[in-house]
């Protein structure tokens, strides 16, 4: 609940107690079984009434109502007054209590059962977002099987220690984090990460827990406890950061704040004044009224509600928001940055293209390269190693700092570098060739001659072109920042359709560029969350590319893409603008509502019910529209012909 507001529990249910006392049901909400009470004897004392019974009858049933619906906030209320907070519980509570001075106790009844029934909406909503995140953790099976010591042993997932070999059975979840040791399969990552399309899996694949096996039968590595594995830690992160506010909060807020005592001091002028030139009862009655017409509760709990379920929808679709600011950023954001490395590209460098000359073969140029390469731990020798049979390691192998290595083969000097420290000589002509088609080229030297060229590329995702189209369709200036050369960079950029390019930067000049960006409009950073990290918390807002695996990403950015699918960005972008015209329809309308409704009570038009029964049928109106953040229809992704891809299976719900 909103501080502003004033109303509900002191302090939200957090961790096991939460859980526990989640409410699934309308009828499970405490709030809402004390309002039907409330609603029970109201309704009651109005049949009394119709049928002629002692008027002592009808006010012991009135009273009843006001007690039931009253015990949903006057005690969080006092204790709040304790702590020296003051909040819309408290007008709610002074009015009631004039009401009842003044002989109106049916009034005040209907004040407290309105007011206990938006209360419990609340909750529900709240809960019924909080549990969708939570089911996160029902992915992870009751039992695990393990080998130890050549049995196999079934423990609940709880039991399970790092080092510890599991063994997963096709169709059957993995019940932790862990890493593959033998056998292959298709792993379905849509529950979690919101992939359409199994993912293959092997030998020293990275695992997570929920992750459905596919056909083949698994040996896997436990590598983290139950408690800490990445639905665990996702879980704990977001329901942590759910408390951050947005922008429209802290507006919520700023208004509700000084309303609440401003316009407790203009209900005691009005009645004071007032009584002073006219009769005094029908001044105090039209104090009381202003003061429940001012009421801000609608203002103040309409944005958190629409956040948190909202929140509780990207989720589902593998988008990990954290907390209201990050959605309101991301919903404002008008320009996009995107790293080249791990974002536009699979991260996964192959080699291309070998260019020979001297009477050098393929075979010997990748020879030579891998053998430098074997030693080496720059990014690039993977892909070098990869493209080879067998690999024979250099000798004496050296590191030249940002120009390449140097070793010995059979008494000869060898060296692998980028050209410019090493002469292309009768290769140049290829090896330009190369850098415009948007690969890395190295030059391979045996003995002081240059006998080949290697072309290394960092394939585009698939997806990569139909998401900056769709990107700049909804109006978003999109740029590349990498780290590569101008040459490479600019033919990567023209095959994926991006004109703004920045090439050749350091950590600090992605940093550096991006607050550039952000002075001419809201601009969120994507990056893989590691050598990007400036960049992301210099901007407006970081979004960080598969979270399942990266500590960093999910430390360093305000939203992470838990999957590797690029399709999710324009999918959390469109989500997040959505979510953000809700928040501003409710914080307009609670505010167009206090305004018509105080003078109204002001001047007599409306009483005390009627003023209760507008009022509190708007906090209906604007959760019931927050509630529709999370309800969100046509998010889906597509193909790269466009054609519907297969929806992911949301969390919590029928797939």
């Amino acid at each position: 609940m909103s501080d502003a507001c004033g109303c509900g529990h002191d302090e939200p249910d957090t961790g096991a107690e939460a859980e526990e006392h989640e409410p699934e049901r309308l009828w499970e909400v405490s709030e809402l079984r004390f309002a039907a009470v409330s609603g029970a004897f109201l309704l009651a004392a109005f049949i009394a009434g119709q049928t002629g019974s002692p008027w002592q009858v009808e006010r012991v049933l009135e009273a009843l109502a006001l007690l039931a619906g009253a015990y949903t906030f006057v005690p969080s209320t006092i204790k709040r007054l304790f702590k020296g907070k003051i909040g819309v519980g408290t007008l709610m509570t002074i009015a009631a209590v004039g009401a009842v001075i003044l002989g109106e106790v049916g009034e005040a009844a209907m004040l407290a059962f309105l007011f206990s029934i938006a209360e419990g909406l609340e909750e529900y909503s709240l809960a019924r977002t909080r549990r969708g995140l939570r089911a996160l953790l029902n992915l992870v099976p009751e039992e695990a099987t393990v080998l130890r010591e050549g049995t196999e042993t079934v423990l609940a997932p709880a039991e399970l220690r790092v080092g510890d070999l599991m063994l997963v059975k096709p169709g059957e979840r993995i019940a932790t984090d862990g890493i593959i040791r033998s056998g292959r399969t298709a792993l379905d990552l849509s529950a979690i990460t919101g992939e359409s399309v199994p993912v293959e899996a092997g030998p020293d694949t990275e695992v997570f827990a929920g992750a459905i096996n596919g056909t083949g039968v698994l040996e896997v590595e436990v590598t983290t406890t139950a408690e800490n594995n990445s639905l665990a830690r996702i879980v704990r992160i977001v329901e942590a950061e759910q408390s951050r506010k947005g922008a429209s909060q802290r507006l919520a807020d700023r208004i509700a704040k000084p309303l609440v005592p401003g316009v407790m001091i203009a209900a005691v002028l009005i009645a004071a004044i007032g009584s002073l030139f006219g009769d005094p009862v029908t001044w105090i009655e039209r104090a009381l009224v202003v003061l429940v017409a001012a009421s801000p509760c609608a203002l103040a709990i309409s944005v958190p509600v629409s956040v948190v379920a909202a929140i509780g929808k990207a989720s589902k679709f593998g988008v990990l928001v954290k907390g209201g600011a990050a959605l309101e950023a991301l919903g404002a954001v008008r320009a996009i940055a995107l790293d080249k490395t791990g974002t536009l590209t699979a991260n996964r460098p192959a080699v291309v293209d070998v260019a020979t000359t001297g009477g050098a073969t393929r075979e010997q140029v990748l020879d030579l390269a891998a053998a430098l390469e074997a030693r080496s731990e720059h990014p690039l020798a993977r892909a070098i190693l990869d493209a080879v049979d067998e690999v024979v390691p250099a000798a004496e192998v050296e590191a030249v700092t940002g120009a390449g290595l140097t070793g010995r083969r059979e008494g000869r000097t060898i060296r692998l570098g980028r050209p410019g420290w090493l002469d292309a000589g009768p290769l140049a002509d290829e090896v330009a060739r190369m850098q415009a088609a948007g690969a890395t080229a190295v030059l391979v030297e045996d003995d002081g001659t240059v006998i080949g060229a290697i072309a290394v590329r960092d394939e585009l995702r698939p997806e990569a072109a139909e998401v900056v189209a769709r990107l700049r369709r909804s109006g978003y200036d999109v740029a590349m920042l990498t780290g590569d050369n101008q040459i490479t960079a600019a033919a990567l950029a023209k095959e994926v359709g991006i004109e703004t390019v920045h090439a050749d930067l350091r950590p600090e000049d992605k940093a550096r560029i991006v607050a550039e960006l952000r002075t001419h409009r809201s601009t969120a950073m994507v990056g893989d969350g590691v050598n990007d990290a400036p960049a992301l918390a210099t901007a407006d807002l970081g979004i960080a590319m598969g979270a399942m695996g990266t500590d960093v990403a999910i430390e360093t950015a305000d939203v992470a893409l838990m999957g590797e699918d690029l399709r999710h960005l324009p999918q959390a972008l469109d989500h997040a603008r959505r979510s953000r015209r809700i928040m501003l329809q409710n914080v307009g309308l609670s505010i167009a509502l206090i305004t018509v409704l105080m003078p109204l009570a002001l001047f007599g038009v409306l009483g005390l019910a009627a003023v209760v029964l507008v009022h509190e049928v708007a906090e209906v109106v604007v959760i019931a529209n927050g509630v529709r953040a999370g309800r969100t229809k046509g998010l889906q992704l597509t193909t790269g012909d466009n054609r519907p891809a297969p929806v992911p299976a949301t969390v919590g719900t029928p797939s």
